[in-house]
């Protein structure tokens, strides 16, 4: 029985896995895309303002 890590490599070397790189590798460039990362990213670091408990 293959692993996990053996099922997305094999997803990840066929063609269908190349387009969801491809899209990825596009949506990385992307500058709204990457200052949507950034503010996820202070958020979760605690950087997003006052809590409300």
């Amino acid at each position: 029985m293959p692993s996990v890590v053996d099922r997305i490599m094999k997803y990840a070397k066929g063609p269908q896995g190349r387009k969801v790189r491809a899209r990825a590798e596009r949506y990385a460039r992307d500058p709204r895309t990457q200052a949507k990362a950034r503010g996820l990213l202070a958020k979760l670091r605690g950087g997003g303002g006052r809590r409300k408990y």
